[in-house]
């Protein structure tokens, strides 16, 4: 019998949902176990999947949430013969390492994007150096950000940036609410490279740094990248593959 580690949203739906399941299958700590179930959202998912890094584990998600672009279908019945059947995507996330005005040197990943973001009512100025070239003198804006393939059809899709299919070895650069150049619509860029963002004018206009739920105020100097000796390992149903799901994507109305 497939051993499963649960873990749940703090929702109500969720947390009964938990319930019912253990009380079918059992459960086992995410050391013992050879899956993580995800039950909730997407926020869930990444969570789960940050919290799992350490024990390299693979993880299921079941929708009990709104969007769940991350989740398979809930069903209770036949759990194990589902997980047994699921098709795994690898993800890598992206390294961000960010300095704050005091000196501070904080480091985080993230699976989805890394976002800079305008702290306070004055427009944010951007500096951004691809491999130690300067691409962009000054970017002025609410924000910008930089996303992985699994995380193109996040946020980044949101500030119509553009999706990017699994295998395709790029990450989509996009500017939130751009002001000035006011026709620049960003970049894609080889997943290889390191991409750094200065702020101009700090204390007057301050910024903010997010890899997924990770913040850091009051940035100066944020460089992100992608770090492939990480892994995380998502389990879908054949019918909603991940690399299937971005795909498709593109093509909804």
């Amino acid at each position: 019998m497939i051993k499963i580690h649960f873990a749940a949203a703090a929702t109500d739906q969720a947390s009964a949902a938990r319930a019912r399941l253990v009380a079918r299958y059992g459960t086992t700590s995410p050391d013992q176990a050879d899956v993580v179930v995800a039950l909730g959202g997407d926020g869930l998912m990444l969570e789960t999947i940050h919290r799992m890094l350490a024990h390299n584990r693979p993880v299921y998600g079941m929708n009990c949430g709104s969007v769940g672009f991350l989740m398979n279908d809930f069903d209770e019945t036949d759990l194990p013969a589902r997980i047994a059947r699921a098709h795994g995507n690898d993800i890598h996330p992206l390294r961000m390492h960010a300095i704050t005005a005091s000196g501070l040197v904080e480091e985080a990943l993230a699976f989805n994007e890394v976002s800079l973001l305008r702290q306070m009512r004055q427009a944010a100025k951007i500096r951004i150096t691809v491999d130690g070239k300067i691409r962009l003198p000054e970017l002025i804006c609410d924000g910008v950000l930089i996303a992985t393939p699994a995380g193109s059809t996040a946020y980044n899709l949101s500030a119509h940036g553009p999706i990017v299919p699994l295998t395709a070895n790029l990450l989509p650069l996009t500017p939130i609410s751009a002001f000035r150049p006011r026709r620049w619509r960003g970049a894609l860029l080889p997943s290889t490279c390191e991409v750094v963002f200065d702020i101009l004018e700090p204390e007057k206009r301050p910024v903010s740094a997010v890899a997924d739920f990770t913040e850091v105020r009051r940035v100066v100097s944020v460089a992100a990248s992608e770090d492939r000796t990480i892994r995380a390992r998502i389990l879908s149903d054949p019918d909603r593959a991940l690399s299937e799901r971005i795909i498709r994507e593109q093509f909804t109305v």
